[in-house]
C-alpha cells in the first residue's frame, strides 16, 4: 500500500496498486517519523497536457524519476485526483527510498513564454510560483534538503526555491526549519548558481527592510553592507561617511531630516569596479535609507507607523543589487550611495515652513516634514554627478500616491530617458518584478518650482494631487544627467499574497529587477 497526501487536501487517500511486481517491504510505506527524520525531499514538475497529449507531460527530471520508479509517479498522479493545475502541489511519500517524501508541482503551459498583457515572461513566473509552493510544502514537513527540478529554467526553479523559502524569524525563539536547496540531475549548474545569487540579494533586503529599527540603524545598516561585501574586497570600496563630512559636502537638505534624531546619519558610498575598463563610465545607484520614519513634525498616524521600518527599502535593493553583482562578478562598474538617518520629531527637528539649502545650492521650503524621502535623495543625486555616471537610477519608497496608482503589481519609473526605459523594462519582464513608465510633465514641475519662500518647494502646491508625480518633478530638479530614472517602490514594499512566491512581510523588490538591468548593460559597453 502507498499512502498519498494532497496537498489541497487535509484528506489522505490510501491507495492500492497491483500492478507491479514489489516485494512487500519496497511497496509499503507510510508517513511515519522514521521517513522525516531522513529529512530529505524532492520537488518535480508536471505540465498540463495539450489537446493531442494523451499522457502526462512531465519535465524532463521528471521522466528520468518516473523511469526509476517503473512508472509508479505517473501512476499516482493519474489516480490520485484531476490533474494538478498550474500553481497546485500533490505529495507523495514512500516512492523511492532515498526521497521520502516527493513534492509534484503545477507548471501550467509548457512554453507559455512572454505575455504583452502581463509584461513578464509566464514561464518563468510559473516555475517560480510551482517550485516555491512545494519547498514551503516540504519545509513544513521539517524536511531540511531538498532537491529541485530544474523545470526547463534552473535560473527560475532556483529563485522560487530560495524566495519561497525565506521566513525572518531571526527573533523568534521557534524557528521554521532551516532548508538547503540544490538542483536536481540537471547539466545547467550555471543558471542554478545564477538564480540563487539573484534570489539572495532579494533576500538580503529582505532581511534589512523587515529587521526593527532598533536593531539596524544607519550605523548598523552600513556596517552590514560592509560585512557583506567583504568576500570581494578586491573589487569593491565601502565608504561609510560621517555627519562630519556630510556638513563638508553642504548636504543641507540631507542635514535637515537627520536633525531631529539622536542616531547620526552616514553617507554610504559603494564603489564596485568589475569592469577591467577603468576608464568605463559608472552605473550610479542612489538608494533612500529612512530606517525609520516618523514624519518628523509631520507625525505620521501611529497605525501601521512599525512598517515605516522598510522606509529604507531603497538604499536596501540598491545595496544588495551590488552584493549580487559583486557576487556574479559582473564586468560593469557601479557606484552605489545610501544617504542613511531616521526621521524623528524633537526639538532640533525641522519644521514646516523652513528652508533649507541643499548641496547644489538651491533652496527649499519644507512645508511637510513626512516628506524627507526627496530631500535626502536630492543631495546624494547632485553628489553622484561628480562620477560623470553613464545612467542614474535612485530608488526610493517614496510617496503614498504611487501605491494608490499602481498598488503592488508594478515599480513606478519617471525617466527623462527613453533608452534607459526599455532597459528597465527589458530586465523586468525577465524577472517578472514589473515596472510601468510613469508622467514627467511640465506641469508637475511647475507645481514644486512656483513657492512662496524658496526656490522649490517639497511638497508642492496641490499635495494631494499627483503626489508621485510632483515629488518625481522634484527629483528632477536635481538632475543633469541625460539618461536618470527614479524608481517608486512604495506601492511594492511590502507583500500579502500578490506574489505568490513571496511570504507575507517585505518583499525586496525590485532587487533582482536592478540586478538583471545592471548584467544587461554589460551588453551595452
Amino acid at each position: 500500500m502507498l499512502l498519498v497526501r494532497r496537498a489541497r487536501h487535509t484528506t489522505v487517500l490510501l491507495l492500492r496498486t497491483q500492478q507491479r511486481n514489489y516485494s512487500h517491504s519496497r511497496r509499503t510505506f507510510c508517513v511515519s517519523h522514521t521517513h522525516l527524520n531522513q529529512r530529505k525531499g524532492l520537488v518535480l514538475g508536471v505540465f498540463e497536457k495539450e489537446e493531442e497529449e494523451a499522457s502526462l507531460h512531465l519535465t524532463e527530471a521528471a521522466k528520468g524519476f518516473d523511469q526509476t520508479v517503473s512508472g509508479k509517479l505517473s501512476e499516482l498522479l493519474k489516480i490520485s485526483g484531476p490533474a494538478l493545475k498550474k500553481g497546485k502541489t500533490r505529495i507523495f511519500y514512500g516512492i523511492r527510498e532515498d526521497f521520502p517524501c516527493v513534492a509534484v508541482v503545477g507548471l501550467g503551459k509548457n512554453n507559455a513564454g512572454v505575455c504583452g498583457a502581463e509584461n513578464w515572461d509566464t514561464s518563468k513566473e510559473n516555475i517560480r510560483q510551482a517550485v516555491s509552493a512545494g519547498c514551503r510544502l516540504l519545509q513544513d514537513l521539517e524536511v531540511n534538503h531538498v532537491e529541485v527540478d530544474g523545470c526547463g529554467d534552473s535560473q527560475s526553479a532556483a529563485e522560487g526555491a530560495v524566495l519561497g523559502l525565506f521566513h525572518y524569524d531571526q527573533l523568534k525563539a521557534k524557528k521554521k526549519t532551516k532548508v538547503t536547496a540544490q538542483l536536481h540531475k540537471s547539466a545547467d549548474l550555471v543558471g542554478w548558481e545564477k538564480g540563487v545569487a539573484y534570489a539572495e540579494g532579494q533576500n538580503l533586503a529582505r532581511l534589512l527592510m523587515e529587521a526593527p529599527a532598533n536593531h539596524i540603524t544607519p550605523t548598523v545598516f552600513a556596517n552590514t553592507i560592509e560585512e557583506k561585501l567583504a568576500p570581494h574586497a578586491e573589487r569593491v570600496t565601502v565608504n561609510k561617511r560621517s555627519e562630519a563630512w556630510i556638513e563638508e559636502q553642504k548636504m543641507g537638505a540631507f542635514l535637515s531630516v537627520s536633525r531631529g534624531s539622536e542616531e547620526p546619519p552616514v553617507f554610504l558610498e559603494l564603489h564596485y569596479n568589475g569592469s577591467s575598463d577603468s576608464t568605463q563610465a559608472p552605473l550610479l545607484l542612489v538608494g533612500k535609507g529612512i530606517t525609520f520614519d516618523t514624519g518628523g513634525i509631520s507625525l505620521k498616524p501611529s497605525a501601521s507607523m512599525d512598517a515605516m521600518r522598510a522606509d529604507m527599502g531603497g538604499a536596501a535593493t540598491v545595496c544588495a543589487s551590488i552584493v549580487t553583482a559583486a557576487a556574479l562578478k559582473l564586468p560593469i562598474n557601479i557606484i552605489g550611495l545610501a544617504p542613511l538617518c531616521e526621521n524623528m520629531p524633537s526639538g532640533k527637528a525641522t519644521k514646516p515652513g523652513d528652508v533649507v539649502t541643499a548641496k547644489n545650492g538651491k533652496t527649499i521650503q519644507v512645508d511637510n516634514t513626512d516628506a524627507e524621502g526627496r530631500l535626502i535623495l536630492a543631495d546624494a543625486l547632485c553628489y553622484g554627478h561628480t562620477f560623470s555616471p553613464r545612467a542614474i537610477v535612485n530608488v526610493a519608497t517614496l510617496t503614498g500616491a504611487m501605491d494608490v496608482a499602481l498598488g503592488s503589481a508594478a515599480t513606478g519609473v519617471f525617466t527623462n530617458s527613453d533608452w534607459l526605459w526599455e532597459q528597465l523594462h527589458k530586465a523586468s519582464v525577465v524577472t517578472g518584478d514589473r515596472v510601468w513608465r510613469m508622467p514627467l510633465f511640465q506641469h508637475y514641475t511647475k507645481q514644486v518650482t512656483e513657492c512662496q519662500l524658496a526656490d522649490l518647494n517639497n511638497v508642492g502646491k496641490y499635495s494631494r494631487s499627483g503626489g508621485a508625480c510632483t515629488a518625481a518633478a522634484f527629483l528632477r530638479e536635481f538632475v543633469t544627467a541625460p539618461h536618470w530614472a527614479h524608481l517608486d517602490i512604495a506601492g511594492v514594499m511590502s507583500n500579502k499574497d500578490e506574489v505568490p512566491y513571496l511570504r507575507k512581510g517585505m518583499s525586496g523588490r525590485p532587487t533582482r529587477t536592478l540586478v538583471e538591468f545592471a548584467a544587461g548593460l554589460t551588453q551595452h559597453s
